[in-house]
């Protein structure tokens, strides 16, 4: 076993390593606006997982996902070179769920501040439905004590 912290150092490094070559030697047009967001690597260093967000819509981020995958060799190489360690780990592309994660937390969010609107404009004009201190006091009589 490795210890998880040169596990995270590889995966930070893979990660620059990945975006940088997107951007210097991929020249495939079908590669869109992509965004490295994360990378994992397993215990043993023999496969990364790399996250990744498209700017786009579903067309494009199909063409991305191909793109990446036929950029793989490349990526995996130059990932190899500049790293440095014994076996070059396996690269995996993932499209990351944030922005979809996001958009929802949103949406739920919205819905929170209308119905937190509603109570507040239903509790505006309410009163009380006993009396304003529905607290016993001490001295007073309780309807069965006299």
């Amino acid at each position: 076993m490795t210890d998880t912290a040169r596990a995270r150092k590889l995966a930070d490094r893979i990660k620059v390593v990945v975006a940088e070559t997107l951007q210097r030697r991929v020249k495939d047009p079908r590669l869109g606006y992509v965004t490295i967001t994360d990378t994992r690597v397993t215990g043993d260093l023999r496969e990364a997982t790399v996250f990744y967000t498209v700017y786009g819509d579903d067309l494009e981020r199909q063409a991305t996902a191909a793109a990446l995958e036929s950029a793989k060799g490349v990526l995996r190489s130059e990932v190899g070179k500049q790293t440095g360690v014994r076996f070059t780990p396996t690269l995996t592309f993932v499209a990351d769920a944030l922005p979809d994660n996001a958009k929802n937390i949103d949406d739920l969010l919205d819905k929170a501040r209308l119905s937190d609107a509603a109570v507040r404009t239903a509790a505006a004009g309410a009163t009380y439905a006993g009396d304003a201190d529905p607290y016993r006091t001490p001295g007073e009589a309780e309807d069965g004590d006299e």
